[in-house]
């Protein structure tokens, strides 16, 4: 029997990898041979921590994960590995896919897998056209898109305060501006304060 070579993955540097590898160590992965990849998505073809966990795999040694969405995005992409990992002599162990653990060990647990992970890529497919339906929904509506806010300059906020000045309702020039009135007064007080 090999070695169980545990991975995790967290997209953002903001979450953090704790149950993933609770769950890892629970089916058995000793902490020595568990790899965690920080702030790395999916998507990149590139994890520095997965690679090296692929690389600690030798023959009859099986790569655990806790979800399929841990090891990539496209189906194409995990079967291909999940195939490569056959050729050489080792596994791959899902502890939650569809709802149980799932080994390629197994004939049973490679169909389970092959199925799984097309059923993945198609709920990510559907994931992006809904975004795609609700940005051209909100785009088409006026409505405000996220993302970054704008930076407003020591200029547009003097100007602002012209206005206000002048009798214009607070709320009105905001609004203008597209900023809020908390941000407004700071950025004012921040202006009558002298530098020192």
């Amino acid at each position: 029997m090999g070695k169980l070579i545990g991975y995790a993955r967290v997209s953002t540097r903001q979450q953090d990898a704790d149950c993933q590898v609770s769950d890892l160590l629970v089916a058995g992965v000793r902490r020595d041979d568990l790899y965690v990849d920080h702030g790395v998505s999916g998507a990149h073809a590139s994890r520095p921590q997965f690679d090296k966990a692929v690389a600690a795999l030798q023959e009859g040694d099986t790569l655990v994960i806790t979800t399929l969405d841990r090891l990539g995005r496209s189906t194409q992409n995990m079967l291909a590995f999940a195939e490569a990992l056959r050729s050489r002599g080792s596994g791959l162990r899902v502890l939650n896919l569809g709802g149980g653990d799932v080994d390629t060990h197994t004939p049973m647990g490679s169909m389970v897998f092959t199925v799984m992970a097309a059923l993945a890529q198609m709920e990510l497919e559907i994931k992006r056209e809904r975004i795609t339906d609700s940005v051209a929904k909100r785009r088409a509506a006026g409505k405000d898109l996220g993302g970054r806010r704008p930076v407003f300059t020591d200029s547009q906020i003097r100007n602002a305060l012209r206005l206000v000045e002048a009798g214009e309702p607070v709320t009105q020039v905001v609004c203008d501006l597209g900023m809020s009135r908390a941000t407004f007064y700071r950025r004012v007080r921040e202006l009558s304060t002298p530098a020192g």
